[in-house]
């Protein structure tokens, strides 16, 4: 089950946010604000991180900059009523990887969670499995049906390269 984290100061829309994923399979905690935010981070593990932007005291950006100063790995999606494209382009420049404006469609906003959960957890386990063929970047392996299959004269880095480009 993934944690997820939701920071936004409408109450009623963190709740919303939350009660959804949270019937969908996910375990999540909301906040209102960035400050309650990095004492939830602070102490727990959160495989990723759902933000506004105009929040008051510390904003989204600085929030994400941030977060990607420690984690450069944790999916960061913004869900902000702005919807201009100096607001997308600062969002993206940090880090974040995706950006939805409000009113968020929650079944929407599901499948974006777990498309980006789904693409974190490949990365994160250097494991990429397609159909029967698994290729694991840590053990350095490669198995059909289960079956060892033995690769010769590659370097991790060359493994990992054609892991993650999938």
């Amino acid at each position: 089950m993934s944690n997820i984290l939701v920071v936004d100061d409408d109450r009623a829309l963190t709740q919303s946010v939350c009660v959804y994923l949270n019937t969908n399979g996910f375990k999540v905690k909301g906040v209102l604000s960035v400050e309650e935010a990095y004492d939830e981070l602070y102490g727990n593990n959160y495989d990723m991180v759902i933000s506004d932007i105009m929040m008051p005291g510390t904003d989204g950006f600085e929030f994400a900059a941030t977060i990607r100063q420690t984690n450069q790995q944790m999916p960061i999606l913004f869900m902000s009523a702005r919807d201009d494209m100096g607001a997308k382009k600062q969002g993206f420049s940090l880090g974040i990887d995706d950006y939805m404006v409000k009113p968020v469609d929650l079944s929407e906003l599901l499948m974006r969670v777990k498309a980006l959960l789904r693409r974190a957890n490949i990365h994160s386990s250097n494991i990429l499995q397609v159909g029967d063929l698994q290729m694991d970047g840590n053990a350095m392996t490669v198995t059909y049906k289960g079956e060892e299959i033995i690769c010769a004269f590659i370097s991790q880095s060359d493994f990992l390269t054609l892991a993650a480009s999938g």
